[in-house]
This record gives structure tokens, C-alpha cells and sequence, in this order.
């Protein structure tokens, strides 16, 4: 049950970047919000990145939580659907045993982590979530509608016959 839900939640995750991706992209390229978006995003990406080095017991590379140099959208749009297929691979083919199993890390701070490879993939899916907020909230300050953003919405759009059990219910 739960592997099945962790690949539900990185379809929607995978997702609901790719719409964010493409709102950004009507943005003036040379204005400080797309520049405040693209370091929210790229933020979370790196965490993305560390997590999955963690996860498999790889060395990150990554000295701090975001890069020093601002990615362009497109490089960065690139870089999160490539990170997005890790983990949605990873989801599908992680058995229950390695994610119960815990994982000790270090954090890019020189803090001591412990989490279960389970705990890391709900953090990072949450973790993107609230950043993709923080960046919706930039795109209701220049009058442009994030995306719907929820997990019932990704639901229905990557399986329409949902709608159609209700009526088959009644």
C-alpha cells in the first residue's frame, strides 16, 4: 500500500512541476520574480538531489541547499524532470524493507540526520509542495492563476474514469 501511494505521490509531484514549469514561463525573463521563483525552485531541487544520494547511499556534491548561480528556466525545468524521473523510477522499484530501513546522513550544515528512506521521500515531495506554494503566491502578486496544485486534481487528470465511478456508484 504504501509503496503504491509513494508512486501516486511522485506521478503528482512530477506533475505538478511540469505546471508550475509552464505557468513560469509567461513570466518577463528579466524580472525579479521569475529570478525569486527560480531560486525557490531551484532550492528544493537541490534538496531533491542530496535526498536522492542519500537514498542510495551516494556522495551529493552539494556544499549548501541551492546553487550559487541561478538557473536559466529552461535548465532548470530540464533539471527537475530529470530529478522527477529518478524518483519516480526509484518509487517503483524501492521494496518495503529498504524503505523502512533507516539511513544516517549528514546535512549540508555538518548536522547529523537519521531518517528512514520512507520518511526521506515524503520529506522531499513535501518539501517541493511548499516551495511550489511560496512560488504560486508570486504568481497571485502579478495577477496570473498558479495551477490547481492538489493531489485530487492530479488524480482525475491522470485517470479521468475516476469521475465516472460515481455516477456508476449510484
Amino acid at each position: 500500500m504504501m509503496i503504491t501511494l509513494l508512486r501516486e505521490l511522485y506521478g503528482y509531484h512530477a506533475w505538478a512541476n511540469g505546471e508550475l514549469f509552464d505557468k513560469l514561463a509567461a513570466l518577463d525573463p528579466q524580472g525579479s520574480e521569475l529570478h525569486t521563483a527560480l531560486r525557490l525552485i531551484s532550492h528544493y531541487h537541490v534538496v531533491a538531489e542530496i535526498f536522492s544520494a542519500h537514498l542510495t547511499g551516494r556522495r551529493h556534491g552539494h556544499v549548501a541547499d541551492n546553487v550559487a548561480e541561478t538557473p536559466t528556466l529552461e535548465a532548470l525545468r530540464g533539471a527537475v524532470a530529470a530529478t522527477d524521473q529518478w524518483y519516480l523510477d526509484y518509487a517503483g522499484n524501492v521494496s518495503a524493507d529498504e524503505l523502512a530501513a533507516l539511513v544516517p546522513f549528514t546535512f549540508t550544515d555538518g548536522d547529523q540526520g537519521c531518517m528512514s528512506r520512507q520518511e526521506m521521500l515524503i520529506h522531499v515531495a513535501l518539501h517541493g509542495g511548499y516551495h511550489r506554494g511560496e512560488v504560486g503566491r508570486i504568481l497571485w502578486g502579478l495577477s496570473i492563476t498558479p495551477p490547481w496544485d492538489t493531489f485530487a486534481v492530479y488524480l482525475h487528470q491522470s485517470e479521468p474514469a475516476r469521475r465516472l465511478q460515481q455516477v456508476a456508484a449510484r
